[in-house]
């Protein structure tokens, strides 16, 4: 195969038909060898039966994996770029908000051999405000906190070589971030801009609790952040403490305090809690994510396997 596109699927059943109509369209712009990886995580509804029914007639090759249970979509991601068989391979999602076109841009670039990364830049979105405002805020924190290089809308849609993709396979820690992951294996990247449009079918499964954990998995596993702000904390307290302790001691040689070493105690045990606390909190996350990596459970099981 030349080229592979990889599709996760969750809860796409309604719009499956229009994926697969959009993606013949796109045949003629596409290397002969293409084929199309779709990747079923556990989806409530009917997208494998769907999938299972209308790909056996497909104008493409194609591929249908099926996920014992709902592992994420960027687990399902991994295991259809284990299961590509091209050169190159393009991950797009199954609601077509980005448009398949970038498929055939991202073929292209990395047809060349001038690139081994290639990621769709957002410049604009026909979403909602209050979920365009949210996104926004969201990945300029990202950006702030964890990957300056990325795009200031994030990325949702990439391709990349087959080197890239099995450097990605074997990187198989639990809660971690595979956009994260992207940049840090490096290579030389390009991006294409894009429109992003309107979701037609269906609900996005981005809820605002996903987003939290995808930013805490992304700190915790590729910054020091949280460390920083403990021993920063830490620091910036202990001088207030000395602070306090001096202007308190102040207040008693000049005999202004009645009940000596009350308040630098009330100070010093808040202070201590309040730092035990945080300290805790944050090695635990540290310890948990530690924990579930020594597990080395596999991040999805593929229960069946289909081609045409």
């Amino acid at each position: 195969m030349d080229f592979s596109i990889v599709i996760p699927v969750y809860g796409n059943e309604a719009n499956i038909p229009s994926l697969v109509a959009r993606l013949t369209e796109l045949l003629p712009d596409l290397p002969t060898a293409t084929e199309v990886v779709f990747v079923v995580d556990g989806s409530p509804d009917r997208s494998y039966d769907v999938l299972a029914q209308t790909l056996p007639h497909a104008a493409f090759a194609s591929q249908l994996l099926r996920h014992s249970r709902n592992f994420g979509s960027f687990a399902a991601i991994r295991t259809g770029l284990a299961a590509a068989r091209g050169d190159a391979i393009g991950v797009m999602a199954a609601d077509l908000q980005e448009p398949a076109e970038l498929m055939v841009e991202f073929q292209r670039a990395l047809s060349t051999g001038a690139v081994d990364v290639a990621v769709g830049r957002r410049v604009a979105r026909e979403d909602p405000a209050l979920t365009s405002l949210t996104s926004r805020a969201f990945w300029s924190f990202y950006r702030r906190l964890i990957i300056k290089d990325l795009p200031p809308g994030g990325v949702d849609v990439f391709g990349c070589t087959r080197a890239v993709a099995k450097e990605l396979a074997k990187m198989t820690e639990a809660h971690s971030s595979l956009v994260a992951q992207l940049y840090w294996v490096g290579f030389r990247r390009a991006e294409i801009p894009y429109h992003r449009v309107e979701r037609t079918e269906g609900t996005s499964g981005w809820t605002l609790r996903k987003r939290i954990k995808y930013l805490l998995d992304s700190v915790f596993s590729f910054t020091n952040l949280p460390l920083d702000l403990l021993l920063i904390t830490g620091l910036v307290g202990s001088l207030v403490v000395i602070i306090v302790a001096a202007v308190v001691l102040g207040f008693y040689l000049a005999g202004d305090v009645h009940e000596p070493g009350y308040v630098p105690l009330m100070l010093t045990v808040l202070f201590s809690t309040f730092l035990t606390m945080t300290s805790i909190g944050i090695v635990g996350a540290y310890i948990w994510r530690i924990f579930e990596n020594t597990k080395q459970r596999p991040s999805s099981i593929v229960m069946s396997r289909e081609k045409w």
